[in-house]
């Protein structure tokens, strides 16, 4: 068996918890769907950290430039980048993944003012913990948050690329078809299913598999370096299962209390 695929098997229950989760049965209404655009959005948001981190260490994004290492790992961060920062929009527009993800958010009428003004306070990683502890987000939130930057101010790509690959890439397609069946079934919200429908299609297609053979060469025969990677896999799964479980809760507490009304 090779390292991938025993990794692969070492998170199956973590990624059987995340597909099957309740939450997503409880996209049913409008108010549901904002008030998770409204919480997912920072994750949204963060990966682009984990991406643009990779790519500093993977490419060459400094003066004089010098050639990659290894120009194949080179060449997938910089496909990656190319579509999360000027994909096309639904309708032909270049826009970053971000942006459409915002502009979804304002198609359910969610609210995008918080997400905006977190980012637009934070000039540097170092000034991260604080904005977070000032912040109005909820536990899960935060610690999802506190987590990925924990893993970006490492500086070792091969704990990022698995943050990135395990918690996000390789994951995405899975989710976002539950979120797709559940939420888009009456083709309700043509922004949200585009943005999902694309993520589905790039990540199951391409950069999930490319994103498991930058493991490979990053970890090589390394058994430390493959035993950090299933760690900071398994704890990026964790992260996502408690925000999951933060936000399912979040809704059926809105839902008795409209319930009670």
């Amino acid at each position: 068996m090779n390292r991938t695929t025993f990794i692969e098997q070492e998170l199956f229950e973590s990624r059987k918890r995340l597909t099957e989760h309740k939450l997503y049965h409880l996209l049913s209404e409008i108010d549901d769907i904002r008030l998770f655009m409204e919480k997912h959005v920072y994750a949204v948001w963060d990966f682009m950290s984990l991406l643009k981190a990779l790519q500093n260490h993977l490419t060459c994004t400094a003066l004089p430039w010098k050639p990659s290492k290894n120009p194949k790992i080179a060449r997938f961060i910089n496909e990656i980048v190319f579509g999360e920062e000027s994909d096309l929009n639904e309708v032909g527009i270049p826009k970053s993944h971000f942006q459409m993800y915002l502009d979804a958010m304002g198609e359910v009428q969610a609210d995008t003012s918080k997400i905006l003004a977190f980012i637009n306070q934070i000039k540097s990683l170092d000034q991260m913990e604080d904005a977070l502890h000032k912040s109005t987000l909820k536990i899960a939130e935060k610690e999802f948050l506190q987590f990925t930057f924990s893993v970006i101010k490492t500086d070792e790509p091969h704990k990022i690329a698995a943050a990135f690959t395990f918690g996000r890439e390789d994951l995405i397609p899975d989710m976002f078809i539950e979120i797709i069946n559940q939420a888009n079934e009456k083709n309700q919200f043509p922004k949200l299913k585009y943005y999902l429908e694309r993520h589905i299609e790039l990540d199951g297609d391409e950069h999930g598999p490319l994103s498991l053979e930058m493991i490979r060469e990053l970890c090589g025969e390394d058994d430390k370096k493959w035993s950090e990677v299933l760690e900071v896999a398994k704890l990026a799964l964790d992260k996502r299962i408690k925000l999951w479980d933060e936000i399912a809760h979040e809704i059926l507490e809105k839902n008795l209390a409209h319930s009670i009304l």
